[in-house]
Parts: C-alpha cells; sequence; structure tokens
C-alpha cells in the first residue's frame, strides 16, 4: 500500500470483527514506538498491549457504557486487541537535564509545552497508520474511566493518554452511529490553512 492509500484507510472505527490479529502483524503494528518522536530523544513511550480476553472484558466493563448510553454499539468489548498509550513525564526531565540538554546555567529548561503528550499524540498517528498498512482498522478513547491505569497495570510513573481499539473492520463499519449523525461538515483546506 502507498502512503496516500495508508492515509485513505486511516479512520476511527466502532465496529469491529471478532478475529483474532495475529501475532506477527500487532508486532509490526506496535513497532512504530521506535520511530515514534520524543523531545530529544527521550524514549517515555510506554505500551501495553492488551488481547487477553478476560482483560478485555474487564477494561470494557469499566469504560464501554458511556458510548452505550450515547447510542453507539459495543465496540471497546467487541475489539479484539487493545493498545493503552502511556507516556513517562519523567523521561523527558531526565533526558534535558543531561549535559548536551542543559541551559547555560546548568539547568533543565523551561518547558513551552508539556511535550510528553504531544509526542503520545505523535504515536497514536503511527500506530493508526501502521495498522492501516496491515489492513486493521483503530478506534480510540480516553482515560476517562476511574481505576482503567491500575485495572491495566500501568506503571505508577506512567500517564495514560488513551487507549487505541485494534482489529478487523466489519462490514458495517463505514455506516455513521446515530451518535454521529448530526456532526458537522468537514472544514476546507482554506479554513485550515494559512498560506502565507
Amino acid at each position: 500500500m502507498d502512503f496516500a492509500e495508508v492515509l485513505r484507510a486511516r479512520r476511527m472505527v466502532r465496529s469491529y470483527r471478532p478475529d483474532p490479529v495475529p501475532e506477527d502483524v500487532l508486532r509490526r503494528v506496535v513497532k512504530v514506538v521506535h520511530r515514534a518522536p520524543s523531545a530529544g530523544f527521550s524514549q517515555g513511550h510506554r505500551l501495553i498491549v492488551i488481547t487477553d480476553p478476560e482483560l478485555r472484558r474487564k477494561v470494557a466493563d469499566l469504560t464501554e457504557q458511556t458510548y452505550l448510553d450515547g447510542g453507539m454499539k459495543p465496540w471497546i468489548s467487541v475489539a479484539p486487541v487493545l493498545i493503552a498509550i502511556g507516556i513517562r513525564e519523567e523521561s523527558y526531565h531526565e533526558r534535558y537535564r543531561q549535559p548536551d540538554k542543559v541551559t547555560d546555567e546548568g539547568e533543565e529548561g523551561e518547558w513551552p509545552v508539556p511535550f510528553w503528550w504531544f509526542d503520545s499524540g505523535s504515536l497514536l498517528v503511527l500506530l493508526q497508520l501502521a495498522a492501516a498498512n496491515e489492513g486493521l482498522a483503530t478506534g480510540f478513547f480516553g482515560p476517562h474511566a476511574d481505576g482503567l491505569e491500575e485495572l491495566i497495570g500501568l506503571p505508577k510513573d506512567v500517564g495514560l493518554a488513551g487507549v487505541l481499539t485494534l482489529g478487523y473492520s466489519d462490514d458495517n463499519s463505514r455506516a455513521v452511529p446515530s451518535s454521529l449523525a448530526n456532526r458537522p461538515q468537514q472544514i476546507p483546506l482554506d479554513g485550515l490553512v494559512t498560506w502565507r
């Protein structure tokens, strides 16, 4: 698949077939963590790949009801793979206390934005593109459920950016759920990009 095709294939899906994802395919997808940007090559990304049916069920029990209450079909509980995207902020601070990164005063500089969260979004997109390249579909939900971090075994020093759902799209995945039927139209390119 060429890059333009991969981009066209990347979209959020809320409907999966229950077919398992072969381990070699899943490993190719998560391997992009090595190519994900991290400020100063801090390497603060952490992934937890959840394929165990019982743990996936527990995650769905904790997180899916909000979507069901909004009129969506079950999707977190159906996705055969969940990938928790974590970020270890301290990795960034450790890196920026190294001699080649400190200020002239020998200190860690100020962070104009929390690049660890910015970088986790970059990793999310790379995972989605890698999945699309393998013929897989993805969705995403945020860390809105109390106890989710503990349930999945996220280390205490790692923040949860969210969870990517991953699997093979079902035949009806292009249908717009009733909860999204009135969403806005896509903004034209000139409304999003300014040329100077």
